[in-house]
């Protein structure tokens, strides 16, 4: 029989504005992780982590001063953190490692490390395609999936801005969202802000903040003996689809599709058995067809179903209960995070914005420009 897998502790670092360094960041999310689930340094045979250096999990490791039977450096950009979840649970059940903590830190805001240009590439091949135009990376690939779906299946901005609005709804609960205590937006807000790229605006956008989490892992069986409620890794699926857009046919059809399925079928449950959702929101459009992909709704259906309350506190659907990349903390690579905020949800430890009865939730994370696709479904027993 197959082991099976927990998340058995989970924390953010520091939030916001640090002025701190990414190793502390990375430091502050490792061992409030692993105190969260009663285990220390010594405990740890396993490091997943990304956007250190070079060597990622070496630098950690090194850091840490350990040396870990088993490590994953996979970077995927903002699915990077679902996909590792899924390699780490197959390591622990081949008994490649017995605790493995999958962490993420960045201090862009602090370091002024992000430029609205983006990371441009000149040297690839689809560049002489794109980089004349002068394309913002990643936001104009993104207005230009929005574009798509809201020619394709008609819709308007308001409704996409929902996204935005329930975002700040959610962070309106969360004492340690960076939205916090700013008050609610409306669509109006949303579609009036400064244009960033058609019909992107800046509220469209995510945050740009520093932050960071860290989750660990490790055997059921094990679990089982440790304080905190264990997080069963229910389910897991993934793809890569794409590098840029030069030769995507259908921006309206992500690799969503393919990583949910697989997901859902190895927890063998369905959306409909879903308690509560997150999402990766580095813009409306990202979440809204992660949600559609996902098997939510149907095609072409997502701007009309999360409308007139569904996905804000109270509705049938809660998503982005953090307040998401949009309102709550956006560090760079926000995948660790929504696996924090749905293992919270499970363990009923999230305060005001607390989901009665949650049981099973889906992260998904989405890296690139649509990208990368990962998914992972969690559950407790209740």
């Amino acid at each position: 029989m197959t082991a099976r897998v927990a998340i058995v502790g989970a924390a953010e670092s520091d939030l916001g504005v640090t002025g701190k360094s990414i190793l502390t960041l990375q430091s502050q999310a490792v061992t409030r992780a692993l105190a969260d689930a009663g285990l220390t340094l010594a405990d740890v045979d396993g490091i997943a982590t990304t956007g250190i250096s070079r060597f990622s999990a070496t630098q950690l490791a090194d850091y840490f001063a350990i040396q870990p039977t088993w490590t994953d450096s996979t970077f995927a950009g903002g699915s990077a953190y679902e996909m590792m979840v899924a390699r780490a649970a197959q390591a622990i059940q081949a008994g490649q490692a017995t605790t493995i903590v999958i962490s993420f830190a960045s201090n862009q805001r602090s370091a002024k490390s992000r430029r609205l240009g983006g990371v441009h590439e000149p040297h690839i091949p689809e560049a002489q395609f794109e980089e004349p135009y002068d394309m913002l990376f990643p936001v104009s690939y993104y207005a230009m999936a929005a574009q798509q779906y809201l020619h394709k299946f008609g819709g308007t901005r308001e409704q996409l801005a929902e996204i935005a609005v329930a975002a700040r709804e959610w962070a309106l609960l969360n004492p340690k969202a960076f939205r916090y205590g700013k008050g609610p937006i409306t669509a109006e807000d949303v579609v009036t802000s400064a244009m960033i790229s058609s019909p992107l605006t800046v509220a469209d956008c995510c945050l740009v903040t520093d932050g960071g989490g860290a989750v660990v892992l490790t055997s059921l069986e094990r679990a089982r003996d440790l304080p905190r409620k264990p997080v069963e890794i229910l389910g897991y699926g993934e793809r890569t689809t794409n590098t840029s857009f030069t030769a995507v046919d259908d921006l309206t059809a992500p690799g969503a599709i393919g990583s949910g399925r697989d997901a859902f079928a190895r927890a063998g449950i369905t959306p409909a058995d879903v308690d509560v959702l997150q999402v990766y929101d580095s813009f409306t459009i990202t979440a809204a067809l992660s949600v559609e992909a996902l098997g939510f709704c149907g095609r072409g259906e997502v701007l009309g179903f999360i409308a007139d309350g569904r996905i804000r506190p109270g509705g049938a659907l809660p998503l982005n209960t953090s307040g998401g990349g949009l309102s709550y903390c956006h560090p760079g690579q926000y995948g660790i995070l929504l696996l924090v905020e749905a293992v919270r949800q499970l363990r009923g430890e999230s305060g005001d914005r607390q989901v009665e009865g949650a049981s099973t939730a889906v992260a998904h994370g989405t890296g690139g420009i649509l990208s990368t696709h990962a998914t992972v479904v969690l559950g407790v027993d209740r």
